[in-house]
C-alpha cells in the first residue's frame, strides 16, 4: 500500500492512525500542500481532486479520509474501527462526521488561503475564523461524550476507533493554533488517552518523514 498524504494535514493523520492501530505496513508518499505540489500534474493525474491523502492499494485507488478508513477497516476487519452494533456504529459515525464534516472543512489550508488571498482578511481576523468553528465544534463533541452515556476510555468504549482517529489529529490543529480547550475537558481526557498509544504518537505531524 501506497500513502499520498501531508504531515500536518489532519485528513491524512486520521489515516495514518488507522492504519498504525490495524498494524498495516505503507510507503509513505509526501505531497507537500504549501508548497502546491498537490496541484501539480504528476499528483492530479492520480487524485482528480487534487487533495489528500490518498490510499493506493494494489489496482485500487481510494480517497477521502474517512472514505479509505471504512476500506482498511472492511478489507482488514481487526482490530475492527467501527462496534458490531448498528446503533453503535451510526454513534461512532455522527461523531466523526461532527469533526470532519462540521468542523475541518471551515479550516483546512484552502479554506484559510481563500479567506486571505481572496477575500481580504487579516491574520488575525483569519485566525479568530479558526478559533471561533473550532472552539465551538468541540464544544459539540464534549456534549456528546458527556450526554450519550457511551464513551468510556474512548470516544466509545474502551477501545480506539473511528471517531478517535478523527479527534486526535483536530485536537492537534486547535493546539497548533492555540484554540481554547479548557472548556471541553471529555474530548481533552479522550485526546490524552489516545496519546498513550503508539499508533497516535508515533503516528503524528512531527513523527513523519517529511516534518518541518
Amino acid at each position: 500500500m501506497e500513502l499520498f498524504n501531508y504531515f500536518r494535514s489532519s485528513a491524512s493523520y486520521r489515516v495514518r492512525i488507522a492504519l498504525a492501530l490495524k498494524g498495516l505496513d505503507y510507503d509513505y508518499k509526501s505531497v507537500h500542500l504549501a508548497r502546491n505540489e498537490h496541484l501539480g500534474e504528476s499528483y492530479s493525474a492520480v487524485a482528480s481532486s487534487r487533495l489528500v491523502p490518498l490510499l493506493r492499494d494494489g489496482d485500487a485507488v481510494v480517497t477521502q479520509s474517512m472514505a479509505i478508513i471504512e476500506y482498511l477497516d472492511e478489507t482488514h476487519p481487526e482490530p475492527p474501527l467501527l462496534p458490531s452494533d448498528a446503533l453503535g456504529r451510526a454513534r461512532v459515525r455522527a461523531l466523526a462526521q461532527d469533526i470532519a464534516c462540521e468542523i475541518h472543512p471551515l479550516n483546512n489550508l484552502r479554506v484559510l488561503r481563500y479567506l486571505v488571498k481572496d477575500m481580504g482578511l487579516s491574520e488575525d481576523q483569519k485566525t479568530r475564523w479558526y478559533k471561533h468553528w473550532v472552539e465551538t465544534g468541540l464544544e459539540a463533541v464534549e456534549q456528546r461524550l458527556l450526554r450519550e452515556g457511551a464513551s468510556g476510555r474512548f470516544c466509545h468504549g474502551d477501545t480506539p476507533g473511528l471517531a478517535d482517529c478523527v479527534l486526535v489529529p483536530q485536537i492537534f490543529n486547535a493546539q497548533r493554533f492555540e484554540c481554547r480547550l479548557d472548556h471541553v475537558p471529555a474530548v481533552m481526557k479522550v485526546f490524552e488517552t489516545c496519546m498513550a498509544l503508539d499508533a497516535f504518537s508515533k503516528t503524528q505531524p512531527s513523527a513523519c518523514p517529511d516534518a518541518e
